[in-house]
């Protein structure tokens, strides 16, 4: 149980936020990608002893069944080896099929984090120790959740001063005869995004590294 809450349910979250957060600070490229690949590889790592363990445990008691607690688990080994194998197969930034790997890869790992979540509570329900440990993780998920607040809002305010600094730049190139015709968008805007793609994934870099969008 330790294993599982420890691995499915503070370090991929905690991953996630590296990936989410940490990137849009230009000095943390390509510092981010490693820090949170190594979150990533070590809560899979855990999580799958963890898994392992509580099938294990299952198996020898017999008569004793939780169901919906296992069927969790089971999705969550599958969707975090999907993540693994997603990875070796990650096309290159200028590929462009990578939009939609990122959609893909952020819509799992969200999923993974949800079900982990409920997870670990229906764990702590069938063991049911003592109330300090439940209050313990919900403590750790608050102090995630405003740290994850705090950090959105920062993430925005870097984001948006880049783009008005950048269409400033573009508006002075333009007035020079050097920008973009009248009512295109310049190169790397990406025009109009979906909601679902800025809910996944509100800061991704283009092919120049140093250059952040809102999707």
């Amino acid at each position: 149980g330790v294993l599982n809450a420890v691995s499915w349910g503070i370090l991929m979250p905690m991953g996630a936020m590296v990936a989410r957060y940490v990137k849009v600070l230009k000095v943390a490229n390509p510092a981010w990608f490693y820090i949170h690949i190594a979150c990533q590889a070590t809560a899979y790592g855990v999580g799958v002893a963890g898994w392992g363990t509580g099938l294990k445990l299952g198996s020898d008691s017999e008569g004793i069944k939780y169901t919906s607690h296992r069927n969790i688990g089971i999705t969550l080994f599958v969707l975090g080896t999907l993540q693994v194998f997603a990875l070796l197969l990650r096309p290159k930034p200028d590929n462009k099929y990578r939009k939609y790997w990122n959609i893909y890869h952020g819509g799992v790992g969200y999923t993974v984090i949800i079900l982990a979540i409920i997870n670990v509570f229906k764990g702590l329900d069938i063991l049911d120790p003592e109330k300090k440990w439940k209050h313990a993780y919900i403590g750790v998920l608050i102090s995630l959740g405003a740290i994850a607040a705090i950090l959105e809002a920062f993430t925005w305010f870097i984001v948006l001063n880049r783009k008005k600094e950048e269409k400033q730049v573009n508006g002075a190139h333009g007035a020079n005869g050097y920008g973009h015709s009248h009512g295109q968008p310049a190169v790397g805007s990406g025009g109009r995004r979906s909601f679902m793609t800025w809910l996944l994934l509100p800061v991704v870099g283009s092919s120049d590294s140093s250059c952040l969008y809102i999707c």
